[in-house]
């Protein structure tokens, strides 16, 4: 539900608070890409059941060649430009502005990222956890182009629904473990109230502009931060500005199992990690086309 102008006196009796902020700041990552992390960094490790959150700008000739997955998924989302992906199993694309690719990695995918075209290619890249149980399913994709992806607009506030649900409007994106992914733009003086499940976690990336995030009286943060939201029934933000403002919402069903990451590869127990260097080495169990 969204409200503009003057009333404040909706949202919610237990508002989700700002408990941390970090501005994710510029890292070399790939062949030459740069990223910004906010979550997988020393400051927030993960927030399940979220791994990573890459903010990437690539030029050609950089990019991410050849590399591999297991026990996740990997979220693309196109901010400008175009990406063109192609993993072992022959299966290649390529996704432009505003186009999605949510890949379930499983028991294994061999792939890589590469721009497809001059000059900075942006996006977003979130890693979300598979549970134990879904770790070795087999690897599928769901792509969405940009017009397809479901659209809500009210007061001043715009939202693209690439997982879950806003404002009454559904994703068709089938989400292994329970995602919400919402991509919001605020006009300057719009306001916004999002109901996310009170069990999950969740965290705001801001990709534009500044907002007021929490709390009416709080200050306004600018772009490039990660917000974790604490414990409460919703997200309510502000624009005060007179720019507008561009945030991912995104909130997920905590697992509450062990994490153990190697890299690209994220199990349950070292065992698991062992055993999945050794499948990846010897090309077996998932890994088979390596070999091509």
């Amino acid at each position: 539900m969204s409200v503009s102008g003057t009333n404040t006196s909706f949202g919610f009796e237990q508002p989700r608070l700002v408990a941390k902020k970090i501005l994710a700041k510029p890292q070399n990552e790939g062949d030459g890409a740069v990223v910004r992390r906010s979550i997988g960094r020393p400051e927030l490790k993960s927030l399940d059941p979220f791994l990573m959150l890459d903010e990437f700008e690539v030029s050609p000739p950089a990019g991410f060649p050849d590399h591999p997955h297991r026990g996740f998924e990997t979220v693309t989302y196109m901010l400008q430009g175009a990406f063109t992906h192609q993993d072992f199993m022959g299966h290649k694309g390529t996704i432009r502005t505003g186009d999605v690719q949510w890949m379930t990695a499983g028991r294994g995918i061999i792939h890589s990222e590469m721009p497809a075209g001059e000059g900075a290619q942006r996006g977003l890249q979130l890693w979300i956890n598979l549970s134990a149980k879904d770790k070795m399913i087999e690897p599928r994709y769901q792509e969405l182009v940009s017009e397809d992806i479901p659209k809500a607009e009210k007061d001043g506030v715009e939202v693209k629904i690439i997982a879950g649900e806003s404002m009454g409007v559904y994703s068709p994106v089938y989400t292994q473990t329970p995602t919400m992914y919402l991509d919001f733009t605020l006009k300057p003086n719009a306001q916004h109230h999002q109901s996310i499940p009170e069990s999950w976690n969740a965290f705001v990336y801001i990709i534009e502009g500044e907002g007021v995030f929490g709390l009416q009286k709080s200050a306004p943060i600018k772009a490039h931060h990660v917000l974790v939201l604490g414990p409460g029934e919703g997200l309510s933000v502000w624009n005060k500005s007179s720019n507008p403002l561009r945030f991912i919402l995104a909130g997920g069903q905590p697992l509450n199992e062990p994490v153990v990451q190697h890299g690209p590869f994220v199990m349950n127990t070292q065992a698991e990690i062992d055993k999945t260097i050794e499948d990846y080495y010897y090309s077996k169990n998932g890994f088979e086309m390596a070999r091509h």
